[in-house]
């Protein structure tokens, strides 16, 4: 998924309660899902950036020679001002785009 347009708020903002339970009737069933979503958004956004910080290392054998190496720091820079994998992850459940099912209850349907 592309994390770099998404329309989640950069800032903390309030969200009616009512509007976050909806989907599952239940608040702590909705925020424990909002949390696990968020945990998957935060992983890729590692990787993804770990896999573009490496395209720009430099190995040296010693440790007295330290680079300031721009490219790096301004990947860095852009993944730090991307809005954090909570917002974007609440963005996704208020919006519909999170899957999620009770095994529990699909279970007792049968």
């Amino acid at each position: 998924m592309d994390y770099k347009n998404t329309k989640a708020a950069s800032t903390t903002i309030t969200y009616d309660k009512d509007f976050i339970e909806a989907p599952t009737n239940n608040i702590y069933e909705a925020i424990t899902i909002i949390a696990k979503r968020a945990e998957q958004i935060s992983g890729d956004l590692k990787s993804e950036l770990i896999e573009k910080l490496e395209e720009f290392a430099t190995y040296t054998d010693s440790l007295d020679e330290v680079f300031e190496n721009k490219e790096q720091i301004e990947v860095s820079k852009f993944y730090e001002k991307l809005p954090k994998p909570t917002a974007i992850a609440v963005e996704e459940w208020l919006e519909g785009k999170i899957y999620h099912r009770n095994p529990d209850v699909d279970s007792n349907k049968e």
